[in-house]
Formats: C-alpha cells, sequence, structure tokens
C-alpha cells in the first residue's frame, strides 16, 4: 500500500487510492465523492440510511477555531451539513473527542456546551462517543440521518440550462481565516448547517454540495460530478457575505479571492431547472434561506466568474489545489493566488 500512496497530489486521488483497498456495501447508492454524505438503502420499502463523519484536525491545529464552545459548534455543524446536503431528516451522532492531557473545566465546559447547543439546534442528539487524553485537542462525529421516501440529493445530475443557487452570502469562512491568520479583529463565525432547507430541496434540486470546503471547491465538485460547466452572471461583490468584502478591501485582496479559501461558511450550493425555480424559491423562504441565484450550469466545461462586469475564465481545479501545493505558506499560496487572474 505504501507505494501506491506515494505520489499522491490532491485529496480526491487520496481517498481514490486509499478506497481502492477496501470493501463498499452492494447496498450503497452513492459512489465515491457523488453525494457529502454516504447513502445506504436499508430494506425494500425506500428508506435510505445517511452517514457521514468528519473532524477538526487543520482548523484547530491553525487556530482557527480557538474559542471552545466554536469547536464544540463546529463539530456537530461540520457533520449535519453533510445530512443538509443529502436531503437527510436527522437522526443523531456519535462524537469522539480527544482532549489534552493540560485540559481544564473551561475547556471541557466550554465543548460540551458548543455541542450540545447544536445537538439541540439542529435536532441532532448525541448518541455516545469516545474520549480520550492525548498530546493536543481533537474531535470529530459521525452524523446519522434518514431519507423515507424519494431521492436522495446527490452532487451529480446537474444539467446544461439549470440555474445555480446558493443558500446564502458566500465568502464568510474564508474572512475569518484570513481574520485569525493576520491577527486582525475577530470576524463572528457561527454557521448554521441547513438542513430543513436540504429536506426541501429534495425533488427540486438537481444537484447539490455544502461550501464546507469553499465556494470554488463546491463549483468544481459539481461540474466534476455531473460533466458541466458553470457560468456565474452576477458579480463577485453581489454574492459575497459583507464581512468577506470588507475583509477583501482590508488585505488589498480581489473580491473573488474570498471564494477561493479552502476554509468555508457551510452554505448550500445547489442547481435547478428554469420550472421549479419558484419552488426553490418558496422552500426558502419557509426556511428562512435567503437563496441567491450565482448562474447557469453549461454544456462547455470549466468555471466563468463575473469580476468588474467582465467573465474571467477561471481554472477551479488549480484554485482548489493551491493551498496544498504552496505547503500550507499563506504568504505564498495568496500571492500565487492573486496571480491567477490578472
Amino acid at each position: 500500500m505504501p507505494d501506491k500512496l506515494k505520489h499522491v497530489t490532491t485529496e480526491l486521488e487520496l481517498i481514490d487510492r486509499f478506497a481502492a483497498f477496501l470493501l463498499r456495501s452492494p447496498d450503497q447508492l452513492n459512489r465515491l465523492h457523488e453525494s457529502d454524505a454516504e447513502l445506504i438503502r436499508l430494506g425494500p420499502d425506500g428508506l435510505i440510511l445517511a452517514a457521514t463523519t468528519d473532524g477538526l484536525v487543520e482548523e484547530i491545529d491553525a487556530g482557527l477555531y480557538g474559542d471552545p464552545e466554536l469547536v464544540g459548534w463546529m463539530t456537530a455543524t461540520a457533520c449535519a451539513s453533510d445530512l443538509a446536503a443529502v436531503g437527510a431528516a436527522p437522526l443523531g451522532m456519535l462524537v469522539d473527542v480527544t482532549l489534552p492531557a493540560e485540559a481544564d473545566d473551561a475547556l471541557v465546559a466550554g465543548l460540551a456546551h458548543g455541542l450540545g447547543e447544536a445537538a439541540t439546534a439542529y435536532r441532532l442528539p448525541v448518541l455516545g462517543g469516545d474520549m480520550n487524553v492525548a498530546a493536543g485537542l481533537r474531535t470529530s462525529a459521525t452524523a446519522l440521518g434518514l431519507i423515507r421516501e424519494g431521492r436522495p440529493l446527490f452532487r451529480r445530475g446537474a444539467v446544461p440550462g439549470d440555474r445555480v443557487f446558493v443558500s446564502g452570502p458566500l465568502g464568510l469562512g474564508s474572512a475569518h481565516a484570513l481574520s485569525v491568520i493576520s491577527g486582525g479583529e475577530p470576524i463572528p463565525y457561527r454557521p448554521l448547517a441547513r438542513l430543513e432547507l436540504g429536506q426541501g430541496l429534495r425533488g427540486l434540486a438537481t444537484a447539490c454540495i455544502d461550501s464546507s470546503d469553499g465556494a470554488i471547491a463546491a463549483l468544481d465538485e459539481l461540474m466534476l460530478r455531473s460533466g458541466v460547466g458553470i457560468e456565474l452572471n452576477r458579480d463577485i461583490e453581489e454574492v459575497l457575505h459583507p464581512a468577506a468584502r470588507s475583509a477583501a478591501r482590508l488585505a488589498r485582496l480581489p473580491a473573488w479571492t474570498m471564494l477561493a479559501g479552502p476554509h468555508g461558511e457551510y452554505e448550500l450550493m445547489f442547481t435547478a431547472p428554469d420550472e421549479q425555480s419558484d419552488a426553490v424559491r418558496a422552500v426558502g423562504e419557509t426556511q428562512g434561506a435567503t437563496l441567491i441565484e450565482i448562474g447557469r450550469v453549461v454544456e462547455r466545461p470549466g468555471l466563468r466568474i463575473q469580476i468588474d462586469g467582465s467573465q474571467v475564465e477561471l481554472d477551479a481545479g488549480e484554485v482548489r489545489g493551491l493551498y496544498r501545493d504552496s505547503g500550507g505558506r499563506v504568504a505564498e499560496y495568496i500571492e500565487r493566488l492573486v496571480r491567477m487572474v490578472r
């Protein structure tokens, strides 16, 4: 196995090579990368189990979640958002917490409080889990959900002509990361998993993903899984969260870079045909989500964005791998990112 993993260059490639050695269930409905959660048929009556697991490692190491309550909240939100992106109703979650040896009561209480608030907000009770002590703080959660009837949401299924929507303004995740890394004024960051919206979109949306890894990464996944291109027909400034616009101005960065960071805001990004657009907007209003139509699915592969009224071609795959290619060196990453659009 080590020889086969020797030349891994991207996270997707790592998953592909690792999974090649593993048994998959014949009852699993999704292939690798096709959905935010794993989808397992439980019987002949159409019941589907959605299962997903996610951990906070890079975020804790980078200091993005310095507040224990935020760590607890994000531990639940990361996996709850995956359930939202497949349209599953929450069932419960298992939580794994590794505490540092020097952990005090404030750390433990903060983690538990943040996790408990999220569990209540998402109606995603903690069913059990594991707790350990080691060198550093690590948390992860496995969330379970059910789809009792109908088709789940997949990342695949978008077709040319579909409209592209997001469930709220983008770029807050990048703005938060930038504020932490630069040592600037902290930006309020407590994203909300869109569970009810995801359930309402089943039967209306043709493809769906969350923006946990950033907006451009989400767009790239939708294009890859459906074999299509996407053209954003709104200027970037119009789709950004106000805090993201402000962060870009303060850092003297082009606004579009707020869509490129690998730390996202956990909004749902989805596609829907013209004839379902009114129904989609109605679901958004019912769930209190400010849906924004940002573009169209097109036949020609690739991502094209609007900057200052002009359409610009952007290599979404290159953007997606740039942080890793830069070795996690933030200054080099930002410099290379800005050079991609001149």
